[in-house]
């Protein structure tokens, strides 16, 4: 995920270690002192009759695929995360390599994304890359980013640009990472160039990738102590807070946010890091959601060590969570930032459980909530291809599957899950009177209220026909 890939915590896959389970818990402590917990939802019923179960998603919708620049592009210049992956940090078990070269292969890769008919396309815009030593912007790396923009937009697609998917300059580590204050203004100066750089060409903002897997991922692979992870965690809400008013001054009209990992039992705790401080200034919803958990399955767990492909994923989960944060916020959008689903090394799941199954699944829960009234912005799928899952090329989100380790031609291979996506896109959603493949089960942690003591929603009439 690029995520979106995550901690055992923080909602996005990577390998992990036991060891890990300590910080993540203190983590969890110190961040649940400025925890709120989220609003419940109301109950969901049954559609009232004559009422659609689902709703077709609106013409316009913004259907997209999205990665990250670290992630995916190889030949990357000196970074915490470089740093992290040499000296085999922990959760590291992979050399970066080269990763999949999207430095080298988007134009290509951008028509994969185009042939789908998606009309976003997400990415990160590297400080990094951009910035290698204070004060010195690389011509080269600016134009490669001129350029991706440029044919992002040829293609028909809205640019959607994160400006730090946890990743900044080894020149910013050397002077403390977000220890120190000095990191803030470093982190707006370079945000306001590539902002003022690619304004007014419809980019969509996102300031900070998963706010709470960022802190986690420093905590753990830096790593940090509670006090550093405090004070990381406040600067990157004044950060995000200054951030939102640049872009809006700077691009007038562009949506802003900063997406949220859900991250199961405890959200309410991830969504301390960031969220719960931002919500005056976000513009939109933004949403990663991977996998959730209920009493008929604690497969999550598997979370703890690692092996996310063994979880059994819970779509109907999406369809709470679409619920509460709605509920939370009435007045903005939703837009699903990252979702998809880990294979191990890109072989079958011993379930059966395809790549397209889970993507018309989670269609069909947002389909779901659509005619419950949620407003949805757009969905964004993680990812076109495999990439780099932040210490591992084991866990496989990829539409278009790449052997990173072992086929020096990085080829990219359509799994099921392409012709599905594309179908989606030309249709507006799944299909009338589709019924997932998985089953929702009972007594979601999502929404405890409403399907351990209300009425559990289930798809219309095939499932009782199959009992």
């Amino acid at each position: 995920m690029s995520a979106s890939g995550g901690s055992p915590v923080f909602g996005r896959p990577r390998r992990a270690r036991p060891v890990h389970l300590l910080p993540a818990l203190g983590l969890a402590a110190a961040l649940a002192l400025t925890a709120a917990s989220p609003a419940a939802a109301a109950p969901a019923a049954e559609p009232a009759a004559g009422r659609p179960a689902t709703a077709k998603f609106p013409p316009g919708f913004l259907w997209g695929v999205a990665t990250s620049g670290f992630q995916s592009e190889g030949s990357f210049p000196d970074s915490n995360w470089t740093r992290y992956a040499d000296r085999k940090a922990g959760g590291v078990t992979d050399p970066y390599g080269n990763s999949v070269d999207f430095r080298h292969r988007y134009p290509s890769d951008l028509k994969l994304a185009r042939g789908l008919g998606a009309n976003v396309f997400r990415t990160s815009v590297e400080w990094s890359r951009v910035e290698p030593r204070r004060g010195f912007r690389d011509p080269k790396a600016i134009a490669y980013y001129d350029d991706l923009v440029r044919r992002i937009k040829a293609a028909g697609m809205r640019p959607m640009l994160t400006l730090d998917h946890w990743v900044y300059p080894g020149w910013v580590a050397d002077q403390g990472g977000w220890d120190n204050p000095r990191t803030r203004d470093d982190w707006l100066r370079n945000a306001r160039f590539v902002v003022d750089r690619y304004k007014r060409q419809g980019v969509v903002w996102i300031t900070f990738n998963e706010a709470s897997a960022y802190v986690y991922k420093e905590l753990t692979a830096r790593p940090m102590d509670l006090g550093q992870m405090m004070r990381m965690r406040d600067a990157l809400v004044r950060t995000h807070r200054a951030a939102y008013d640049m872009i809006h001054a700077v691009d007038p009209g562009a949506p802003v946010s900063s997406n949220v990992a859900y991250g199961s039992p405890v959200n309410g705790i991830f969504d301390a890091a960031l969220f719960n401080e931002v919500t005056d200034k976000l513009d939109f919803i933004g949403i990663d959601y991977y996998y959730g958990a209920n009493l008929q399955n604690g497969t999550a767990a598997y979370a703890l060590m690692g092996e996310f492909w063994k979880i059994d994923p819970e779509p109907e989960g999406l369809y709470y969570v679409l619920r509460n944060y709605q509920r939370r916020l009435p007045n903005l959008p939703i837009y699903i930032v990252e979702n998809g689903m880990s294979t191990d090394d890109g072989k079958p799941r011993q379930d059966g459980y395809t790549r397209s199954d889970h993507l018309r699944d989670h269609v069909y829960w947002i389909q779901r909530a659509m005619a419950d009234g949620v407003k949805m912005m757009g969905y964004n799928y993680w990812s076109l291809t495999d990439n780099y899952e932040w210490g591992s090329y084991r866990p496989r989100f990829g539409l278009y599957t790449v052997d990173a380790l072992t086929d020096p031609s990085l080829a990219r291979r359509p799994t099921d899950a392409v012709p599905t996506y594309r179908s989606i896109i030309a249709n507006r959603g799944v299909p009338a009177g589709y019924v997932p493949v998985r089953k929702p089960g009972w007594c979601s942690i999502e929404d405890p209220v409403a399907t351990c003591l209300g009425t559990t929603p289930t798809p219309p009439a095939a499932y009782r026909r199959a009992e």
